[in-house]
């Protein structure tokens, strides 16, 4: 064969196999694995960098939906190869859903007394559950500054620097259950009504955020200790309950709570019991509080942990995800949200002229699950009569 034929014989094999490569290819990215999303795979996905994704569903406290919905978020996960389905239910209903077949994927309740709960009955239906915390927030009262100056002429408040406050919890408690009102107090010239002295509250019944306020009030009546038995946990439930019970209606969801409190103001809500990170968040949209608007730390007080609770290996990596990528932990500092980095969150505040208690030193843990329930059953009586 001549140099000729050999050269069109050689382009022809070459094209030959290029056909079958470039077909090879191209087939290995149109046919997703088993279990993706559609996006390419194979040779494919590693020649174009794409990654496969997961779809993994999961059941969300409140708190966490609009950092879930944020663009920025869903892209970051993308691009880590997660897709999200979720839906939004109360925390202390996500335990009624860890059903042998049935379960989701991962969990997110807030507060570690709705994921004991989780994890206690996971583990009475025999499936494995991973516990990651990848955000936090302190439980607050968001005030107003004649309400704070109120509470320090009557020796329970003190000022930590502008526009951060702290509260003795224990003299506030006692000032609430000798039924006090606004009027009664000294130095009460710039709220002088006739109003019970009440922190405003979600319904105990229901909601997380008024499950973390039982567990302080119920610390303070019990002589600043922590509840652990059942004897104690009823007489601090009774104790207690007139501070729900005296407030009429109360909003499910804590979100209802902060809305009343920037809506109506003072007039209905001296004192918000709330997630640190909702007012955070609502600083950074309006670059600061409005003016008034005060941050009020109970002394002592809780971290509310927004915690991940992964059912399966898929859900695992998540959490990891979550727990550990820079640019997700960031994200959920823009939702007010507290992070292992707090120098970030630190300094993301102070950019939104927002003050906060930089470092919190006084702070307890909740009950367990079985005294939570205890109190709160007490009072779900207590509140029917």
């Amino acid at each position: 064969m001549n140099k000729a034929g050999k050269a069109i014989v050689t382009v022809g094999l070459l094209a030959v196999f290029g056909a079958a490569a470039y077909f090879s290819v191209y087939q290995t990215g149109r046919l997703p694995a088993p279990g993706s999303s559609g996006v390419l795979t194979g040779l494919a996905g590693k020649l174009t960098g794409a990654v496969e994704t997961q779809e993994v569903s999961g059941l969300i406290a409140v708190d966490v939906e609009p950092y879930f919905q944020d663009p920025r978020v869903q892209k970051v996960l993308h691009d880590n190869g997660f897709k999200l389905s979720v839906q939004r239910i109360g925390s202390r209903d996500m335990a009624a859903r860890v059903i042998p077949g049935q379960t989701p994927d991962f969990f997110f309740p807030s507060g570690i007394v709705a994921a004991n709960q989780i994890g206690d009955a996971a583990k009475k239906a025999n499936i494995a559950a991973t516990v990651y915390s990848p955000i936090y927030s302190p439980m607050v009262i968001a005030s107003w500054a004649p309400i704070a100056q109120i509470l320090a002429a009557n020796g329970m408040a003190t000022e930590a620097s502008p526009g951060v406050w702290h509260v003795d919890l224990a003299k506030l408690t006692q000032l609430m259950l000798d039924k006090k009102r606004w009027k009664d107090l000294k130095g009460a010239s710039a709220y002088e009504v006739n109003k019970s002295v009440l922190v405003s509250t979600t319904d105990v019944r229901k909601s997380n955020s008024a499950a973390m306020y039982l567990a302080l009030t119920s610390y303070a009546f019990n002589g600043g200790e922590l509840v652990t038995d059942r004897d104690a946990a009823r007489k601090a439930a009774m104790g207690v309950a007139g501070l729900f019970k005296r407030q009429g209606y109360q909003e499910n969801y804590v979100n209802g709570n902060f809305d009343d409190y920037l809506s109506i103001g003072i007039g209905k809500t001296p004192m918000a019991f709330i997630y640190e990170n909702q007012v955070v968040s609502y600083a950074m949209s309006k670059k600061g509080l409005s003016p008034g608007m005060v941050l009020v730390y109970p002394q002592p007080t809780l971290f509310n942990k927004v915690v991940f609770v992964a059912t399966t290996d898929r859900a695992k990596k998540l959490g990891e995800l979550l727990s550990t990528n820079t640019e997700l932990q960031r994200l959920a500092v823009d939702f007010g949200f507290r992070i292992a980095d707090s120098s970030y969150f630190v300094q993301a505040t102070k950019a939104a002229n927002l003050a906060v208690e930089e470092r919190l030193t006084q702070v307890i843990d909740p009950p367990s699950f079985d005294m939570m329930a205890e109190m709160i059953d007490t009072i779900t009586r207590e509140m029917a009569q």
